[in-house]
């Protein structure tokens, strides 16, 4: 795991920084989402040139991506991403990961997955949230976009 200077040493994350780099780049691909516009709408895609695939349904392939790839994670990754959300959104500062981690653990309610897809800014948050702990992810989301043996680099997070 890299640290930086000022960040806390946080010995097991219990994610990997490849694995956070994916899920972060999932979650950018959905947060390029925005609100249904007319759900009543009856035209086809062709018909309004495929505007209803940036649109926010149930059915949206990058949410269902970034939910499965989530739900694939065990129970104590996910609640890391959690805590690192509220983390990097502020609700806990990095010297309270513990806490934050605890109480990721203790929640319940709506799934891991779910919870997080709602999140508006998700991705900022993981981010903002592995950089308060001292993770730089950035080599790692570089690496999947960019893997010459990857033509397609969302091809390596499924």
């Amino acid at each position: 795991m890299k640290t930086i200077e000022t960040g806390p040493l946080i010995d097991d994350l219990a994610i990997s920084e490849n694995a956070l780099a994916g899920i972060i780049l999932r979650a950018k691909s959905f947060g390029a989402i925005v609100p249904e516009s007319d759900p009543r709408e009856s035209s086809n895609g062709s018909d309004d040139r495929m505007i209803d695939a940036l649109e926010d349904q149930l059915d949206n392939p990058a949410r269902m991506s970034l939910e499965k790839t989530i739900n694939n994670l065990s129970d104590e990754q996910r609640n890391t991403l959690v805590a690192l959300t509220w983390v990097g959104r502020g609700d806990y500062s990095a010297a309270e990961w513990k806490e934050a981690l605890s109480i990721a653990q203790d929640r319940d309610g709506t799934a891991t997955s779910h919870y997080l897809s709602e999140i508006p800014m998700l991705a900022d948050h993981l981010e903002n949230g592995a950089a308060e702990l001292g993770i730089n992810v950035t080599d790692a989301k570089a690496e999947i976009l960019t893997h010459d043996q990857n033509p397609d680099p969302m091809r390596a997070l499924k």
